[in-house]
C-alpha cells in the first residue's frame, strides 16, 4: 500500500522555497485558492512552489507529482481542522525551536555557502517566512500523533510484517558506526594573538583614518566565506541571530561607525553599522580567523596521543578521559559519545560522517582508539581528535536477528498508517471539501476528496 502519512522530507524541501527571491519564469502564476477543507484553504502557489523546488534540486519530477503534493496538503489541512476541533495547539516557541533546528541542518548542507546568500534574505527574514508553514506542519503532526498514540505492536506482528516482504527484494542496509571522541582545540599564543590583532587594527586604520572603503577591504581580507564576496554585508539581522559578543558590539554602534576589535568563537572582527530598522541591523564586517602555528597543532596532537596511550593501558576509560580532557562541550559530558543530529541516536551511516572521521573509523576495530588526527569545526577552525569505535555493522540485507528494532519500527509505522487510512476515510464522509479547476481530475489515494 502506498504510504499516505505526510512526507516530511518532501514538504520541508518545498517550504524553504518561500525564502527565495528569484523563481523560474514558468513558476510565476496568479495565486488563487484551489481547494478548501473545512475552514482551511490551499493556494495554487503552494503546489507550484513545491513542484519548482523538486526541479531546482535536480530531482526527476513524475507526471503526477503535483497531484501527490496536492493530496498531501489536503491531508494536512484535514488534520489541522480536526486539531482545531480537539483544541490541539502548538506553542510559538516550539515552532521557533523547530525552525532553528531545520536551519542548522540547512547550514551544514549548504556550507561553505551561507544560508543568507543561498536564499537571498537575512536570517530573521528566512525564519519569518518559515513560521506559518512549520506551524501547520507541527499542528498536523501533533494531531496525527494523538490519533495513533495508543497503537502498539506485538512480536508476532513484527514477524508477520517481515515475512510479508518478498525475499528477493529485502533492502540492503549501509554500514553504520557508533563512536566517541575526545577533542583538543589548538589555541594561539599571546604573541600570535597580538600579531593577528595588529593586522586587523592596521586594516581598521586604513578605513577610519585613511578613508579606504570597508567593502573593498572586506573582499580582500575577510575570512568569512559567506559575506566576504559581498563586501562583508549582512542585512536584516536581529540580536538573536548573533553570538552575544558580536551582538553587543553591533547594537551599540552609531550609523557608519566602525567598531574596535571584537573577539568571538569564530575569530576577531571589526564591524561597520550601515543600517538599523527597529530591532534589526544591517552591517559589514571583516573576520580574521585564528592563524595557528605548527607548534600549537603539534602540541594538540601530542596531548591526544598521550591521552590515547593512557586509555590503552587501562589507567583511564575513554568516557572518563573525555569528561576530563575534551574541549568539545557537545560530547564531553556524555563521555565523548557522538549523537546523530539527523536521527537522534548514536548510529551514523558513512555518508553522515565528516570525511576525516570516516577515514579514521575505517581503520579501527570495535573497541580500538585511533591516533590523533586533524578535523574541522563547523566554524572552519582546525581541531584535533581521537575516536573510539563503539560499534559497527557491515552492509547487509535486512534480517530479524540483526535488525529487529528497525523491522519493529517499520511494522509499527505500517499499523499506524493503516489506522490513519481508516481515520481519513471516516472523516471524508462528513468534512466539507471543495476542489477547483484541473485538480478535480487528479487520481487520489482516497476517492473521498472528490465528493
Amino acid at each position: 500500500m502506498k504510504k499516505y502519512l505526510i512526507n516530511l522530507i518532501l514538504l520541508s524541501s518545498y517550504l524553504f522555497v518561500n525564502a527565495q527571491d528569484e523563481k523560474a519564469p514558468d513558476n510565476q502564476v496568479i495565486d488563487r485558492v484551489i481547494a478548501v477543507v473545512g475552514n482551511q484553504s490551499i493556494l495554487q502557489s503552494e503546489i507550484e512552489e513545491g513542484y519548482f523546488q523538486q526541479q531546482a534540486r535536480g530531482m526527476q519530477t513524475k507526471a503526477n507529482l503535483k497531484c501527490e503534493l496536492f493530496e498531501q496538503l489536503l491531508f494536512q489541512k484535514l488534520l489541522i481542522v480536526q486539531a482545531q476541533i480537539d483544541s490541539i495547539e502548538v506553542l510559538d516557541k516550539q515552532v521557533e525551536l523547530d525552525i532553528d533546528g531545520r536551519i542548522e541542518k540547512y547550514k551544514a548542507q549548504l556550507a561553505p555557502t551561507s544560508i543568507e546568500e543561498y536564499f537571498g534574505k537575512s536570517l530573521s527574514e528566512i525564519k519569518e517566512s518559515f513560521f506559518d508553514v512549520v506551524h501547520d506542519q507541527l499542528v498536523a503532526q501533533k494531531m496525527e500523533g494523538e490519533i495513533t498514540k495508543d497503537i502498539k505492536i506485538t512480536p508476532s506482528e513484527v514477524k508477520k510484517h517481515f515475512n510479508s516482504f518478498p525475499k528477493d527484494s529485502l533492502p540492503i542496509l549501509d554500514a553504520t558506526f557508533e563512536f566517541s571522541q575526545i577533542v583538543r582545540k589548538p589555541t594561539m599564543t599571546a604573541a600570535e594573538k597580538e600579531t593577528q590583532k595588529a593586522k586587523l587594527n592596521a586594516i581598521r586604520e586604513r578605513i577610519v583614518k585613511n578613508g579606504e572603503d570597508f567593502k573593498t577591504l572586506a573582499v580582500l581580507y575577510s575570512d568569512d566565506p559567506g559575506s566576504a564576496k559581498n563586501g562583508g554585508l549582512m542585512s536584516g539581522i536581529s540580536r538573536g541571530d548573533l553570538v552575544p559578543e558580536f551582538a553587543s558590539a553591533v547594537f551599540n554602534l552609531e550609523l557608519d561607525e566602525v567598531s574596535e576589535i571584537v573577539e568571538t568563537e569564530y575569530g576577531i572582527h571589526i564591524i561597520k553599522l550601515v543600517g538599523k530598522q527597529g530591532d534589526k541591523v544591517d552591517f559589514r564586517h571583516i573576520l580574521l580567523m585564528p592563524s595557528l602555528s605548527s607548534a600549537a597543532k603539534i602540541k594538540a596532537r601530542e596531548e591526544l596521543d598521550s591521552i590515547a596511550n593512557v586509555i590503552r593501558t587501562d589507567t583511564l576509560t575513554f568516557e572518563q578521559a573525555a569528561i576530563k580532557f575534551s574541549d568539545d562541550e557537545e560530547t564531553r559530558l556524555n563521555g565523548g559519545r557522538k549523537m546523530n543530529p539527523y536521527t537522534g541516536d548514536a548510529e551514523f551511516e558513512a555518508k553522515q560522517i565528516d570525511p576525516s572521521i570516516n577515514f579514521a573509523l575505517r581503520n579501527l576495530k570495535v573497541g580500538e582508539i585511533s591516533d590523533a588526527f586533524e578535523a574541522k569545526e563547523p566554524t572552519g577552525m582546525p581541531t584535533y581528535m581521537i575516536i573510539y569505535l563503539v560499534k559497527t555493522t557491515k552492509a547487509h540485507t535486512v534480517n530479524l536477528k540483526d535488525d529487529y528494532q528497525m523491522v519493529q519500527n517499520m511494522a509499527l509505522q505500517q499499523k499506524k498508517q493503516d489506522e490513519m487510512n481508516k481515520w481519513v476515510k471516516e472523516k471524508l464522509k462528513d468534512m466539507y471539501i471543495k476542489i477547483e479547476g484541473t485538480y478535480k481530475n487528479c487520481t487520489f489515494n482516497f476517492a473521498g476528496w472528490n465528493k
